[in-house]
């Protein structure tokens, strides 16, 4: 019981309005909370609580009287003013937990814990006022914020389940990646995205989200060490790949000058397959090395075509000539056929000489001068006695013998170009020998 005596009163404190009754909010309401009704300030003492003559002041409740206090600061009516407000500051008290729950503005658990803190001292509080009400609203106050604890506990369970399987999904991913992963550049920038979004979860257990964060932690250290390892061996092979392609340059360089051309042509061959299975340097060292390459390539096969356009020119010259003596021999009078074969032996001679005539147009040349050579041998037929025809075969051999000796010693002077035209006239007068001699057989 406090004792209340002249010169201890305390200094009345302002009085606050009383809170803006309202319903409580549910969870589906769109609208601001206000905050639940409140006992009025203005509650009058005196309907619950009664002053003695000597100063004792008692508070009336549902369970009967208490005594609260001795008053001896003033008169009676002070006491009830006193007392008054000092329920009052209590019941604003209880206002104030009403409306931060209802608004949802705090937490749940402290409200509990204040809530229960004042319904404890309301057995021994120095007051004078609705007790019994400001019982029940602290009871109610009690209950309601358990369950909204127990509310806000399993959102926060829930929330701290989904934010630890996002967290367990990402440490998955970055785990896979890390073991398996060898898209190097992308899966880099992946593991950089699930950091920045690891950093986003948060509400997770400590013990889980550390155990968590080193699953991660060395799904990444896993990776770099791979992605490294790759390439240091990617940077051996490449010095490797450097070497092979310098040695196929200086290969390459060293046969450029070459005027074998059949069998330089080939070794380039080679060589560009070589270089093809050789692999590649480090780019800006590859296409280096692939210029010196092709430029040794370009000047060889450019000296050959120049050479090549030069027989082209020569042979297609050869053609047009040996045109010309077609056209002379085709137009022999074979009624004189000593003068005609005597003609075909001139133009025979003249056609020998000319040389080599272009592929393309040798074929049908050939045909041609066949058919006067038939054409002349068919007309002498019918005049040949058979000395006269075996005469002329035995000639053409020779003739055929003459070409063979020429051809090898051409060859053997290292003239390759001159045996081959000795071949190919040594082979056209054996055609015509062969052809005489079947004439004599029939």
């Amino acid at each position: 019981m406090t004792t209340i005596e002249p010169g201890n009163t305390p200094k009345p404190t302002p009085r606050p309005g009383p809170p803006r009754p309202g319903p409580r909010p549910t969870a589906s309401s769109n609208h601001p909370p206000t905050p639940p009704a409140a006992v009025p300030v203005s509650c009058d003492p005196h309907r619950f609580g009664r002053v003695d003559a000597d100063g004792t002041v008692w508070l009336i409740t549902s369970a009967g009287e208490r005594k609260i206090a001795s008053w001896q600061a003033g008169d009676a009516e002070a006491a009830y003013v006193h007392f008054g407000r000092r329920y009052d500051d209590l019941s604003t008290e209880v206002a104030l937990l009403e409306h931060r729950l209802g608004s949802g503005s705090g937490d749940a658990r402290k409200i509990k814990s204040a809530a229960a803190t004042l319904l404890e001292s309301l057995p021994d509080a120095s007051v004078l006022g609705d007790v019994d009400a400001l019982t029940a609203r602290l009871t109610t106050i009690v209950e309601q914020a358990g369950a909204s604890a127990q509310e806000e506990r399993a959102k926060r369970d829930e929330l701290r389940a989904a934010q630890t399987a996002r967290k367990e999904a990402l440490a998955a991913e970055a785990e896979e990646i890390g073991a398996n992963s060898t898209q190097w550049k992308a899966s880099g920038d992946r593991l950089r995205a699930i950091l920045d979004e690891w950093r986003t979860i948060t509400g997770l257990d400590r013990k889980v989200d550390d155990a968590l964060w080193k699953r991660y932690s060395a799904a990444r250290e896993a990776f770099n060490r791979r992605r490294g390892s790759h390439f240091a061996e990617l940077d051996r092979e490449r010095v490797g790949v450097r070497q092979a392609k310098e040695a196929l340059c200086e290969r390459a360089e060293a046969l450029s000058g070459s005027t074998d051309w059949g069998a330089t042509a080939s070794t380039f061959r080679d060589l560009l397959a070589e270089w093809k299975a050789a692999g590649r340097a480090a780019k800006d060292v590859d296409d280096a090395l692939w210029k010196r390459f092709k430029a040794a390539q370009d000047t060889f096969f450019s000296a050959r075509n120049a050479v090549n356009a030069e027989k082209d020119a020569e042979f297609n010259a050869n053609a047009d000539a040996k045109a010309e003596l077609l056209a002379e021999a085709e137009n022999i009078d074979i009624s004189d056929v000593d003068a005609a074969r005597a003609a075909f032996r001139a133009i025979g001679d003249k056609w020998d000489a000319i040389g080599k005539a272009s592929r393309d147009r040798t074929a049908e040349l050939e045909r041609r001068l066949r058919a006067v050579e038939k054409k002349i041998r068919d007309a002498a037929q019918s005049g040949w006695t058979d000395p006269e025809a075996q005469a002329r075969a035995d000639q053409f051999r020779e003739r055929a013998e003459q070409f063979e000796r020429q051809a090898e010693k051409a060859e053997a002077a290292g003239k390759a170009k001159d045996a081959e035209k000795a071949r190919a006239s040594a082979a056209q007068w054996r055609e015509w020998a062969d052809a005489a001699s079947a004439a004599i057989k029939k």
